[in-house]
């Protein structure tokens, strides 16, 4: 393999003479073989736009001439457009603040440019990672700032999905509105309710989550770039400051602005815990939904039964015939992952000393993997299962005659004692809780199917 010898503050370092990058990122590459994981390409994204956006304000402000600035420029478009990708080398779980990914980004801007100019890579002379393509930032307040616009990225298409899964539940709600069947609580026979009801309460749990995510999610607008090491600004200009915040609205249709305290936003990470928490909470939401509705088409034969899912695969390599629930038990699966993808970014978060969290890398590696898969399992859970639900009618309506939970009605005529009395000789006998009524003499057939209608017992009374 070829090499060129490339000088860093360490000393001589070797580097393929075919890639873009340079030695800091061979040194990263030898120091962190640790994962094999990347970073989500959104976060590439991030950084691109932000250097593209440093690179204007620096032509601006005639910090950095025309020919340099716009062959920095031009390199970060080609990254938007999707090239470069395979220069992206280093482990996601790699050196504090992220300074190997930060690096790797600036050496093949560098060297990319070098090439648009007509000049070799690794002719650190006329063009240099840290005193042109950096000039005025530090990872300090680069990584923290592609970090929250990443997530703005991403957390925007996961609320897109999000909606369409609300929408499919909300559409079902309204199918199955008059269906009637058994409410259970404490996995015993409860109060009569409607299938769509049900439905609508789904729907609801998980638009109040995205709802909840969506305000938390606001802080991320607040920017530390400008903050440069420490948050006090060495090395640049407020007027830089607001040019590169100027230029990242231009850029990604974002209302964002420098953050109103740049301490603030350089020690902590609590704006991307806050974000990883309300994602939790939906995923827990999540669960709770698949888990409902994996029992509620359990079965056939076996189970509740009260609805179908779409077949979506064979289940079984030995029993023939055999449906399993997998487009829910794929979403259970991610759920758990974004819990426990979450306890990572909190002890993470709580990693920082002083005036830096060097936790960066597992916090953004950790939130844009919840948001990615959140995204695609919502969008394929309304797809692929939800939008295709059907009812068991009848199923529904005999658990909803034959339950116990129907007694809850008989407590204003009858009082709880005598309905509790009734409840134990229809278990006893095996006779309906209507047949008991009956022939105690309690109400007469009636006034039974009167108050026991499902139908009646699902909604309030008006008065």
């Amino acid at each position: 393999m070829k090499t060129r010898i490339e000088k860093d503050s360490l000393g001589s370092k070797a580097v393929p003479a075919s890639v873009y990058y340079g030695s800091e990122t061979a040194r990263a590459l030898e120091n962190f073989p640790i994962s094999g994981l990347r970073f989500h390409p959104d976060f590439f994204w991030a950084m691109a736009v932000l250097k593209k956006a440093c690179a204007h304000a620096n032509l601006s402000l005639k910090r950095l001439d025309t020919r340099r600035a716009k062959a920095i420029i031009r390199v970060c478009d080609e990254i938007l457009s999707g090239k470069l990708q395979d220069q992206f080398v280093t482990d996601a779980l790699q050196s504090g603040a992220g300074v190997s990914a930060h690096m790797n980004f600036n050496e093949v801007i560098t060297n990319r440019a070098l090439e648009l100019l007509g000049k070799k890579r690794g002719d650190y002379e006329f063009l240099h990672s840290h005193d042109h393509v950096n000039m005025g930032q530090s990872t300090n307040d680069v990584i923290p700032t592609a970090m929250r616009l990443s997530a703005l990225k991403l957390f925007k298409a996961f609320c897109e999905s999000s909606k369409i899964l609300e929408l499919s539940l909300q559409k079902k709600a309204r199918e199955f509105l008059k269906i009637v069947k058994a409410g259970r609580t404490h996995m015993q026979d409860a109060a009569p309710i409607t299938l769509g009801q049900e439905f609508s309460g789904w729907a609801r749990q998980l638009e109040k989550g995205r709802k909840r995510a969506e305000l938390v999610a606001e802080f991320l607008r607040e920017l530390g770039i400008g903050g440069s090491a420490v948050g006090t600004g060495l090395n640049t200009s407020l007027e830089y400051r607001r040019h590169v915040i100027a230029n990242l609205r231009s850029l990604t249709g974002f209302s964002l602005q420098s953050a109103k305290n740049m301490f603030e936003v350089m020690q902590s990470d609590a704006d991307i815990a806050a974000l990883s928490g309300a994602l939790r909470v939906y995923a827990l939401s999540l669960l709770q939904v698949t888990n409902d509705l994996r029992l509620l088409n359990s079965g056939p034969k076996t189970g509740f039964s009260e609805i179908n899912l779409p077949a979506r695969q064979p289940g079984s390599s030995i029993m023939p015939g055999k449906v399993n629930p997998v487009m829910l038990e794929v979403s259970a699966q991610v759920a758990y992952q974004v819990i426990g993808n979450d306890a990572a970014i909190a002890a993470a978060t709580s990693g920082g000393q002083l005036e830096l969290n060097v936790m960066r890398p597992v916090l953004i590696h950790n939130l844009l993997q919840s948001l990615e898969i959140l995204k695609n399992v919502t969008r394929v859970l309304a797809a692929l299962c939800i939008q295709g639900i059907t009812a068991n009618p009848e199923r529904c309506r005999e658990y909803a005659e034959t339950s116990y939970g129907i007694a809850a009605a008989l407590n204003p005529t009858l009082g709880y004692s005598k309905a509790a009395e009734c409840v134990k000789e229809s278990v006893r006998t095996g006779k309906t809780l209507r047949q008991v009524v009956l022939e105690k003499g309690f109400l007469n057939k009636s006034q039974i199917e009167k108050i026991l209608s499902p139908e009646n017992l699902t909604q309030p009374k008006v008065k």
